[in-house]
C-alpha cells in the first residue's frame, strides 16, 4: 500500500485501530471467561496480544482552516507535517492546504485507538496504520517515513461516538423474568421457560452464610449439584435486603439456588445478554413443523451470535473455526452481518508467527480459508481480502511446509485431525478429507492473490490446487466402491468409505455428473456407510443432497432429525442428537452426565439449507452482482421468504403454480421447470428446453410468473 492517503472524501468519524487488534483482545476477554464448576478454564492454543505502539496517519487537503477534536485510548503525540504539538492536545487547529497528520499512541493495557473529529478531518478506515516505528533522521537532517514500512488501512467496527470507547465494549442486556419458581426449604428452582443466556440476578438477598447457584440447560442438570457443568458461589453477609448480579454470564434454562439456613432470598430474575444484530432473512411455508424448526434455528443462532460466532453457550463459549465457518453461512441467510464475520476471522487467525493449526486442528485451518472464500463471494468486500492477504500467505506457508514427501497432509506432532465426533473414525495415514480441504484452500489463495495483485503467487496457488485435485482422484477414487475412500495408509487405499470427502466433493463441484450420481447411491443414500449423528456434519450431508436435487428427501430428514429434538422438548438445537438414546442419556457427552451442549451454533443449519436450497438463492459473482434463484418446494405446497444481500433483500414467494420475486442487487436469473409455457407480464421468460425456463431479474423490480 502507499505510505500516504490523500482524500477529500468526507465521512462520519469512528474509532480506529490496527486491523485485528481490537478483535484479538476482545476474543481473549470472551474466551477466557469460561469456567467449569467455578474453576477458570482457558483455551489451549496460542493467545496473541495487541501491538502496544501504533502510528496513525493520513494526508488531507483541507479547504479552509478547521478545528479538530482528538480522542485517544493511550498516551500519544500529534504531528502535522512532521512537527509535533506540545503535550497531548485534545484539540488542534489545521490550516488550509495539504497536510499530513500523524498520531502516535502507546497503550499497554488496551488497544491503541483514536477518534478524530473535524469538519473534513475525521478518523475512518482510510487512515493508514503501522506498528513499526520507522521515522528517523535521514542524511539531509529531515524526518522521513521509510517506504519499506508496512502500512495497512485502519481497522474499525462502528464505534461512532467519542464516548463509545473500544476498551469498554460490552454486549447489551435486557431484563427477563422467570416463567415459574418452585420454593423449597432454603432453595428456589427457577425455570425461564426456554434456553437462555445472561446474568442471574438475586433479589432480596439477606442474612449471613453461603448461597450456591447451580445452572442447568435441563432440569436434571440444575438439580444435580454434584455434576452440573456451571455454578456460582456467593458469600452473604448483610442484614438489609439487597440485589446482587452474578459476575459472569452463563447459559441455562433452569437455575437451582441453594441457601444456608441463615440466608434468605426473595426471587431470581436475569439480564439477557445478546448481540444487537438485525434479522434480514426469513422463511415460512405451509408446514408448521418446518416453520417451528426454522424459528428454533433462529433462536439457537441468536444465542450463539455474541461478540463473535461461538460454538455453544454453555460449555466452551470459544471461537472454533469449524463452528464459525458454518455460522458464517447461516449468517448470510439471516443477518448478513459482515462485522461479526470479520471479527471472528481476525480473532481466529491471530498473529504471526504461525506456530500451530487454528484451534490446533488441521481441518479448522482449512475452514478459515474457506470462510474467506465465501465472505468474498457473498459480500464482494475486496478491502478485507487485501487486509488479510499477508496473514493468509503465512498461514498457507505453514500448511505447505507440513506436507509429507508425497505432497499430502498427514498427522504430525501437535496436530489434531478432528473431522467429526464419530466412533471409530480413523485418522491414520493420509485422510482424503484433509486433502480435499487443502485443495479448496489453495483455490481460495489463488483467488485472493489475484485480488491483492500478487499474480505470480496466484499462478503458483492455482498450480498447487490443480495438483491436489488430481491427487485426490488418482489416490482416493475407487471405481468398485464408486466413491472416494477415507484414507491411504502406507501407500495403499484403505477399504473404508466415509461420507466426508464424498459429500464435500459434491457441493465443491469436484465430481462430474456421473460421479455425483454414483456417490449419491453408494454413499449418501447407503445405510451401510457409517451414519452421521452430529448436526455439524449433517449440515454438509444435507447440503450435498440438496445440491443433487434431493430436497424432498432432505425435508423429511429435517423433520425427523430437528423435529426429533423438538419432540423431546428442545427449545434450542443441540451439539449432538442420537434418536436411539433415551431420557437423560441425551444430556451426556465427553464422559460427563451433562457434558453435551443443548444450544450449539451448528444445530441451526436449516437457516442455510432453507435459504440456499429451497428458496434457492445464491450468489454466482462477488457481492451478488450476479446470482441465481432456483426454488425447490421439496414437497411443500408453498413457501415465502427473504434472502439478504449487500444491497437489500431478495423477496420470493413460490407455490405449485405461481412464483413472485423482487430483485435487490445486481442481476439475477430465476430458473424453474414447468409442464406448460409460463406467463410473466413483467419480463421475458426464456425456454431452455426440456421444460426448463429462465427469467432475468433486475434490481428492485418485481415479477409474477404463472406456471404449472
Amino acid at each position: 500500500m502507499n505510505n500516504s492517503f490523500l482524500s477529500n472524501t468526507f465521512s462520519a468519524p469512528t474509532w480506529i485501530w490496527y486491523p485485528g487488534d481490537f478483535e484479538i483482545v476482545l476474543a481473549n476477554k470472551m474466551q477466557n471467561r469460561r469456567t467449569e464448576r467455578g474453576t477458570f478454564f482457558p483455551v489451549f492454543w496460542k493467545i496473541d496480544a495487541h501491538y502496544v505502539l501504533m502510528d496513525f496517519h493520513k494526508v488531507f487537503d483541507v479547504p479552509a482552516e478547521e478545528t479538530v477534536d482528538i480522542y485517544v485510548e493511550g498516551e500519544y503525540n500529534v504531528k502535522i507535517d512532521g512537527i509535533a504539538f506540545e503535550g497531548s492536545p485534545k484539540q488542534i487547529v489545521v490550516p488550509a492546504g495539504k497536510h499530513k497528520i500523524n498520531i502516535k499512541v502507546f497503550n499497554q493495557a488496551n488497544v491503541p485507538a483514536i477518534y478524530v473529529k473535524g469538519k473534513t478531518i475525521v478518523s475512518d478506515a482510510t487512515w493508514l496504520v503501522t506498528f513499526e516505528d520507522k521515522e528517523w533522521i535521514d542524511e539531509t537532517g529531515k524526518a522521513s517515513d521509510i517506504s519499506a514500512t508496512k502500512w495497512l488501512n485502519a481497522g474499525s467496527s462502528n464505534f461512532n461516538s467519542p464516548a463509545q470507547l473500544p476498551s469498554e465494549f460490552m454486549l447489551p442486556t435486557r431484563k427477563q423474568s422467570a416463567v415459574s419458581t418452585i420454593k423449597g426449604k432454603n432453595s428456589l428452582l427457577v425455570d425461564f421457560g426456554k434456553e437462555t443466556f445472561g446474568f442471574i440476578q438475586l433479589h432480596g438477598l439477606s442474612g449471613k452464610g453461603k448461597l450456591s447457584v447451580y445452572y442447568g440447560e435441563s432440569e436434571e442438570e440444575a438439580l444435580s449439584t454434584e455434576h452440573c457443568e456451571t455454578l456460582d458461589r456467593v458469600d452473604v453477609n448483610t442484614q438489609e435486603k439487597k440485589d446482587e448480579i452474578m459476575k459472569l454470564s452463563k447459559a441455562y434454562r433452569f437455575v437451582n439456588v441453594q441457601c444456608d439456613e441463615g440466608v434468605t432470598l426473595d426471587s431470581v430474575s436475569m439480564l439477557y445478554e445478546y448481540a444487537d444484530v438485525k434479522e434480514r432473512g426469513s422463511f415460512t411455508c405451509n408446514d408448521e413443523e418446518i416453520n417451528r424448526i426454522y424459528d428454533v434455528s433462529k433462536y439457537t443462532f441468536e444465542l450463539n451470535t455474541r461478540e463473535f460466532f461461538i460454538d455453544g453457550i454453555k460449555r466452551d463459549r470459544w471461537i472454533w473455526s469449524g463452528d464459525a465457518y458454518q455460522s458464517y453461512l447461516m449468517n448470510y441467510y439471516l443477518y448478513f452481518d459482515n462485522e461479526t464475520v470479520k471479527r471472528t476471522t481476525y480473532a481466529l487467525r491471530g498473529k504471526d508467527p504461525v506456530t500451530g493449526h487454528i484451534n490446533t486442528i488441521m481441518d479448522y485451518t482449512f475452514y478459515w480459508f474457506l470462510g474467506i472464500y465465501d465472505y468474498y463471494l457473498y459480500t464482494g468486500d475486496q478491502n478485507f481480502i487485501a487486509q488479510n492477504y499477508d496473514r493468509m500467505k503465512t498461514l498457507m506457508d505453514y500448511v505447505l511446509a507440513r506436507r509429507n514427501k508425497d505432497g499430502l497432509m498427514e498427522w504430525m506432532s501437535g496436530d489434531w485431525i478432528f473431522i467429526d465426533w464419530a466412533a471409530g473414525l480413523s485418522k491414520k495415514g493420509e485422510v482424503s478429507f484433509e486433502q480435499l480441504l487443502l485443495a479448496r484452500s489453495l483455490e481460495t489463495m489463488a483467488l485472493c492473490a489475484n485480488i491483492a495483485n500478487d499474480t505470480d503467487a496466484a499462478t503458483q496457488y492455482n498450480t498447487l490446487a490443480a495438483d491436489m485435485r488430481k491427487k485426490l482422484f488418482n489416490i482416493y477414487w475407487n471405481d468398485t466402491k464408486q466413491a472416494l475412500v477415507h484414507s491411504r495408509v502406507d501407500g495403499k487405499q484403505t477399504e473404508n468409505v466415509t461420507r466426508y470427502a464424498n459429500m464435500f466433493s459434491i457441493f465443491f463441484d469436484y465430481f462430474n455428473e456421473q460421479q455425483k450420481e454414483q456417490v449419491k447411491t453408494s454413499v449418501l443414500l447407503n445405510d451401510h456407510i457409517q451414519k452421521i449423528t452430529t448436526p455439524y456434519m449433517r449440515f454438509y450431508e444435507l447440503e450435498a443432497l440438496c445440491a443433487l436435487g434431493e430436497q424432498n428427501y432432505v425435508l423429511k430428514e429435517m423433520k425427523d432429525y430437528w423435529g426429533g429434538m423438538l419432540k423431546l422438548g428442545a427449545t434450542s438445537f443441540w451439539e449432538e442428537y442420537n434418536p436411539d438414546k433415551k431420557g437423560a442419556e441425551h444430556y451426556a457427552m465427553y464422559g460427563r452426565e451433562f457434558g453435551k451442549s443443548l444450544c450449539h451454533a451448528w444445530g441451526a443449519s436449516p437457516l442455510y439449507l432453507l435459504g440456499k436450497y429451497y428458496l434457492g438463492v445464491k450468489p454466482t459473482a462477488p457481492g451478488y452482482s450476479e446470482y441465481v434463484v432456483e426454488p425447490n418446494l421439496g414437497g411443500l405446497e408453498w413457501m415465502e421468504g427473504k434472502v439478504p444481500t449487500p444491497q437489500g433483500e431478495i423477496e420470493l414467494y413460490v407455490s405449485t403454480n405461481e412464483i413472485k420475486i423482487t430483485g435487490a442487487a445486481g442481476t439475477g436469473v430465476l430458473k424453474f421447470s414447468s409442464r406448460s409455457k409460463p406467463v410473466c407480464s413483467e419480463g421475458n421468460v426464456e425456454d431452455k428446453g426440456d421444460g426448463n425456463y429462465e427469467l432475468t431479474v433486475e434490481k428492485e423490480k418485481s415479477y409474477t410468473v404463472n406456471y404449472n
